[in-house]
């Protein structure tokens, strides 16, 4: 008799839903085993596509090879032919498989050259940048896109030979090239390495997400409109300048993961694979399933093995090319169900297993997952996932899908929903602290108090939620109105609630953590084509006479409160007191005790809470006047636990404190 699952066995639960789980497993390693010739080759072997399509220098000349079958003629055209077809550059098809080839010599392709393929069907004909292309750029005049020719003389050679990310904790940066310098307009692989990675550094984050690496046409799409899966995007500088980016970051310290779009494509046609070859559904599904009803945008289809080699390449391609150290996978929910979510409330375990579920790209997930810790055992996979499905984030053995982390999305959601609907007396402790906490013990998360989502045009960050207008006209010291020392208050107060509650990693929007301004509006035809908005002004944050730099400066006293923690989110949160009435709330790990009073008008003296007898020293405190708070407290004092007999056999005291209105505290327990 077949064992039980581990996924099942520590969650009881989900007993009757035992056959989905067991099928899917199977699923994912009975396809392995077809990828894999039965074990004798491996994942990675078979992930390799990279190498053998899109086009490659020899040591006999050029060798070009396409994915085409529904084509029956193909041309390379560009500028080494003057964009002709001529029969020294036409494809010849290789047997039955659908796979085209060309062979050239050396001199028929320069670095630097502009390519495009001629493809021809029956009824149809078109131009299509190669689906495996490596680098495409934009004409500045036209505005066109073609593949280009990438092979410098002398290719960036990595310097940071090996690299371990640290995930002790996991503390993401997360980050957008294009719109992270203080001008008006793109900037560049080489300005973020220069300007950027030393502020992340110093701020003590140890990861970088970056957004929006894989080819767009469109830059406002923030990047998840994807067309060449495998080419960097050429906006930001050349594919040189993305290695030594993430070699600079490696030298830091700093893992670099990257946002991969797997779970649709750009509709586009000729930049993408719309219809690559006169065939709609060569890499889409069929009928009412090929189109993403809300994201203008098309649905891979997992089932088809040319598919699967095409994406499991593209993860292994990033992680070898390239060497970053992992991914989060964008729009999960999206690839798990034909509904994409969408319109579904998730309340019971049996909404996960309803019928609904697109096992084909649940198995394809399990492989990417095995596939991508088989190339890198450090690296690092996110899912990004609203639905809660069970077992996401569980290892692949147990049952589950193989993810590292999921982002814990409820988060953002509910620290909106209280600031939009709920005045301040009505904030409860409890409530939240639950909500922080609220995981499955089998899954690691990644908190975050706000998404990047919010910063976009029609929502709002936190911090503009919480003063809106005032930013504008009262954000210089000593000019502060009562709305702005409530929002920095408060924004302090939900930033460290949610990071020191983590169990795997924290995160954190590029901006974000010092209170940014505005909006982020990509240029586009409404806005005349604008770049304001979409930048960073880091000379608020710069400005010592703005309150920017106190939230700046909280940010960077909070990461590195964590980091010096060993194994800080494996700690447990153990709850010490709540009171709704009051609303406070006190909570401990390992030696640091967590102290939050939301209360708008109650400062509170010689609260007292039982923790481990001994002797406790403030670490960090909301309310100190460095970080634009009133100083009330005097946190140069050592507190000194009061013995009580009835507490002597759980060898617990009163720790009593002076807990100012809307501030948070962290004292930590000295060592003896």
């Amino acid at each position: 008799m077949e064992q039980r699952l581990q996924l099942i066995q520590d969650d009881p639960w989900l007993e009757p839903y035992e056959g989905a789980i067991n099928g899917r497993h199977h699923h994912a390693l009975d396809k392995e085993k077809e990828l894999t010739g039965n074990g004798k080759h491996t994942l990675s072997d078979f992930a390799s596509g990279y190498l053998y399509f899109g086009l490659h220098r020899t040591d006999k000349g050029w060798t070009f090879r396409e994915w085409a079958p529904n084509a029956t003629d193909i041309y390379l055209v560009g500028d080494f032919n003057n964009w002709e077809e001529r029969k020294e550059y036409r494809l010849k098809r290789i047997k039955d498989s659908g796979n085209w080839e060309i062979k050239l010599k050396p001199e028929a392709i320069r670095h630097g050259d502009h390519y495009k393929l001629k493809v021809y069907w029956e009824g149809g004909c078109g131009e299509r940048i190669p689906a495996w292309a490596h680098r495409v750029v934009q004409d500045e005049q036209t505005y066109i896109f073609s593949a280009q020719v990438w092979n410098p003389d002398k290719p960036y050679v990595f310097k940071k030979k090996s690299f371990k990310p640290n995930t002790d904790p996991l503390l993401i940066y997360e980050c957008h090239i294009g719109m992270s310098q203080n001008e008006e307009k793109v900037g560049t692989y080489n300005e973020f390495r220069e300007k950027i990675l030393p502020r992340i550094a110093e701020d003590g984050y140890n990861c970088i997400q970056i957004m929006a690496i894989q080819e767009h046409p469109y830059y406002g799409s923030f990047g998840y409109h994807v067309s060449s899966f495998f080419a960097a995007s050429s906006r930001f500088g050349t594919p040189d300048e993305l290695k030594q980016l993430i070699d600079a970051a490696h030298k830091m310290g700093i893992a670099v993961i990257m946002d991969i779009v797997h779970s649709h494509a750009v509709k586009n046609e000729v930049e993408g694979l719309g219809n690559f070859a006169g065939d709609p559904c060569q890499y889409f599904y069929q009928g009412e399933r090929r189109e993403h009803p809300a994201w203008d945008s098309l649905c891979f289809d997992y089932g088809k093995n040319e598919v699967l080699h095409f994406l499991l390449s593209n993860c292994k391609f990033w992680l070898e090319e390239y060497k970053f150290d992992g991914f989060r996978f964008d729009g999960v929910t999206s690839m798990l169900y034909y509904s994409h979510g969408l319109g579904e409330a998730f309340c019971n375990y049996g909404d996960y297993f309803n019928g609904h579920e697109d096992d084909n790209a649940i198995c394809y997930l399990t492989l990417a997952n095995k596939l991508i810790h088989q190339v890198n055992a450090k690296a690092i996979t996110i899912a990004e996932e609203v639905s809660g499905m069970p077992g996401l984030a569980a290892p692949i053995e147990n049952g589950g899908y193989g993810f590292d982390y999921r982002m814990a999305m409820n988060i953002p959601d509910y620290w909106i929903k209280i600031i939009k609907e709920k005045i301040d007396e009505d904030w409860k402790p409890s409530s939240m602290f639950w909500e922080v906490t609220n995981r499955r013990k089998d899954e690691k998360t990644i908190s975050y108090a706000e998404s990047h989502d919010q910063a976009l045009v029609g929502d709002k960050t936190i911090i503009f939620r919480l003063i809106d207008a005032d930013m504008y006209w009262h954000f210089q010291k000593g000019d502060e109105t009562y709305t702005v020392h409530r929002g920095i208050a408060l924004h302090k107060m939900i930033r460290l609630l949610t990071a020191s509650t983590i169990n795997g990693g924290y995160l954190n929007f590029m901006g974000n953590e010092f209170g940014h301004p505005e909006w982020i509006d990509f240029p586009r035809e409404g806005n005349g084509g604008s770049y304001k908005y979409a930048r960073r002004q880091w000379d608020l944050v710069d400005n010592e006479n703005l309150c920017y730099h106190y939230l700046g400066d909280f940010d960077k006293a909070m990461i590195h409160l964590i980091n010096s923690e060993k194994k800080f989110e494996k700690s447990e949160v153990i709850e010490v007191w709540h009171h709704d009435g009051d609303q406070i709330l006190a909570y401990r790990r390992n030696d640091l005790v967590f102290v939050f009073n939301f209360s708008p008008n109650k400062s509170y003296t010689d609260y007292g809470f039982l923790v481990p007898a001994g002797a406790y020293e403030v670490v960090l405190n909301t309310d100190a006047k460095a970080f634009g708070g009133n100083d009330f407290a005097d946190d140069s004092i050592r507190h000194f636990t009061n013995f009580d007999p009835l507490y002597k056999r759980d060898k617990k005291e009163w720790l009593k404190l002076y807990i100012p209105a809307r501030s948070a505290v962290v004292l930590r327990k000295v060592k003896e």
